[in-house]
């Protein structure tokens, strides 16, 4: 992994495709936070799994991001909607 020198953060070339892991117990509403979160954009979605007592799932959500802002952006829209338990 490459590090910024000052900032100890790696360095990430945009535009670049992103993939976030999301995870919560209502898979429709998983898919509808998704569409809030990348309105507007073209983007991906594939199951991930499925927890062993099947009360979460989890799905990757894959876009291209032009920068660091809209990756930013997009993540704390996931994070702060209600109906997602996780992103990564």
């Amino acid at each position: 992994m490459i590090l910024d020198s000052e900032s100890k953060k790696p360095l990430i070339d945009y535009p670049c495709e992103w993939i976030y892991k999301v995870i919560g117990s209502d898979i429709d509403k998983i898919l509808l936070a998704i569409e809030d979160a990348a309105s507007g954009l073209n983007y991906k979605v594939s199951t991930s799994n499925i927890s062993k007592n099947g009360k979460y799932f989890s799905l990757n959500f894959s876009l291209e991001v032009p920068n660091e802002i809209v990756r930013n952006i997009i993540f704390e829209k996931l994070d702060k909607n209600p109906d997602i338990k996780f992103v990564l």
